[in-house]
């Protein structure tokens, strides 16, 4: 049986083929149309705020998305909290917000304003005394290369301060947040130990 040509002067097989070549037409019709014209990204306004860091008042012009690590080395020249890996894993940006550990590389700059930041900087007394921990750390070794130890240094004093600080295996699991790569561990658990009672916690 033959195939009748329609109206059109396609016959049946006329209308299979075209059915059959058109996802390969289809796909060159649509690139052949011009992309819309992506829209500009909307510029964001800086912001003022004032941050009290180490007891002193800081008044700061940010872009609302600028973290509390950049806010403290880019801005205010406080580089003691390090940049390790940018992504909360490494403990290496560690500060205290209000007494309690935070990583600042995580933490927005306008999430601190209002609250009381300590970094490495400010824990030393104005006599140049070391705080109890870092003698600690001095006292035990408990650092190699030192890129970690402002980190491990905040967030022991979080540890003790939160009263987990008890046992060494409760050291450990606390501390775990904070690596070193120079693996001084151990003696990070005894400067922990050698500091808690000097610190006023029982």
């Amino acid at each position: 049986m033959t195939s009748q040509p329609d109206e059109g002067g396609l016959g049946r097989r006329g209308l299979l083929g075209v059915g059959a070549a058109a996802p390969f037409l289809a796909p060159r019709q649509a690139a052949a149309q011009p992309a819309p014209p992506s829209l500009p990204l909307k510029e964001r306004p800086d912001m003022t705020l004032t941050l009290h860091i180490n007891g002193k008042a800081h008044p700061l012009t940010l872009d609302p998305r600028v973290t509390l690590l950049d806010a403290l080395r880019e801005h205010l020249a406080l580089t003691g909290a390090k940049k390790g890996c940018d992504q909360g894993q490494c403990g290496a940006c560690t500060v205290l917000l209000d007494g309690h550990r935070v990583l600042s590389c995580l933490t927005l700059a306008a999430m601190a304003e209002g609250k009381e930041v300590t970094t490495i900087e400010g824990l030393a007394g104005a006599d140049g005394a070391l705080h109890p921990m870092q003698q600690a750390f001095l006292d035990h070794d408990a650092f190699q290369c030192g890129y970690c130890t402002p980190g491990q240094i905040m967030s022991a004093i979080g540890c003790v301060q939160e009263g987990h600080a008890e046992k060494p295996e409760q050291i450990r699991e606390y501390m775990s947040g904070n690596l070193c790569r120079c693996a001084a561990y151990p003696n990070i658990v005894e400067a922990i130990q050698a500091a808690k009672p000097q610190m006023g916690r029982a």
